[in-house]
């Protein structure tokens, strides 16, 4: 079974074409991060408009990259949400129009769930059930994965996910967009023990999390500082270090509740070095399996969405009645 995988959720244009019996056949990617870079953040109606424009060019690329032709296609699958309306709004159309065209079943895809199952996509795959950490832009939970498709939250942040709390201290610093990988390299001139950031709900019981009191402590630390670029970079090693020991101090939590041996981190923030080194440190002190995606599969791609399409339309599911779109889609409501 071939599938075309559209991402379009934010502010990457992404295809993919996924074989069920070959494997990725190929994938394409297009950032828009230059176009939002100059605003520090992303702008809805510039992305959807980018995506208009670079939808149809990437889906022939990825075609020929495959060496196939639209005919070839037994199936299509985008992100229905969550994510941005009008940039999902965009993959929808077009993958709708194509299924019907060529008289081929079509799914909407959950975002989350695609970043849940991008390390399947790896020659060392994990196996259900395991403990599901996802990390990105808008998102951070703690997921219960007992199978495919059958979900359970058992955390979140309460207030900024991981990402934006990267993105909005790189804007506090000027550290320019997108925020994480520009703290990632500057905190590597940094000494994290320059100063005490607090690990922010980690001293009481559960596995919620909150990141927006560290913003505002790095706004203060900033603002009683002598602005000097190594102690920027000392801001930054703090910043990310505290974000990484409170993903791994709520793991831990979240592995004895559940009792499972793997973790599997996935979502934009799993591309940060130090997460990998300590989650993986962690791991192998304590006997568990930690995967990754594969570093250009932890940004948001077509191929995440094309191997978590596939699944379900290898099992007879499919939506050729219209199309929605959900900028809010709860990853639990899969299970039911």
């Amino acid at each position: 079974m071939i599938i075309l995988g559209i991402e379009t959720s934010c502010d990457e244009t992404g295809i993919a074409i996924y074989d069920t019996d070959k494997g990725l056949r190929s994938e394409v990617l297009y950032s828009q991060i230059d176009l939002h870079a100059e605003y520090g953040g992303v702008v809805p109606e510039l992305a959807s408009r980018d995506h208009v424009q670079r939808i149809i060019p990437l889906i022939d690329k990825a075609l020929i990259k495959a060496q196939i032709n639209k005919s070839d296609l037994d199936g299509i699958a985008y992100t229905e949400g969550p994510g941005l309306m009008g940039a999902l709004l965009v993959g929808a159309a077009v993958g709708r129009s194509l299924a019907w065209a060529l008289k081929i079943p079509c799914i909407g895809v959950h975002h989350m769930e695609g970043h849940l199952l991008a390390p399947m996509l790896a020659d060392n795959k994990p196996e259900f059930p395991f403990l599901g950490l996802l990390v990105s832009g808008g998102h951070s939970l703690l997921v219960d994965v007992k199978t495919h498709g059958h979900y359970t939250v058992i955390g979140e942040s309460l207030d900024d996910a991981i990402g934006e709390a990267f993105d909005k201290t790189a804007k506090l610093l000027d550290l320019g967009y997108p925020g994480g990988p520009a703290i990632a390299k500057i905190a590597t001139q940094g000494n994290p023990r320059a100063y005490k950031f607090p690990r922010p709900m980690t001293n009481r019981p559960g596995l919620d999390m909150s990141f927006s009191g560290l913003k505002t402590f790095v706004l203060n630390t900033w603002q009683e500082s002598d602005k000097s670029n190594q102690t920027k970079a000392n801001i930054a090693a703090a910043f990310q270090e505290a974000i990484v020991d409170t993903l791994i101090i709520k793991c831990k939590r979240a592995i004895t509740q559940t009792n499972y041996n793997s973790i599997v981190i996935a979502g934009g923030v799993s591309a940060n070095q130090e997460l990998r080194e300590k989650m993986e440190e962690y791991a192998s002190n304590n006997n568990l399996q930690v995967f990754f995606p594969d570093p250009k599969l932890c940004t948001d791609n077509g191929s995440m969405i094309a191997y978590a399409g596939a699944l379900r339309l290898l099992k007879g599911e499919q939506n050729n009645k219209g199309f929605q779109t959900r900028p809010r889609w709860s990853l639990e409501e899969l299970s039911q």
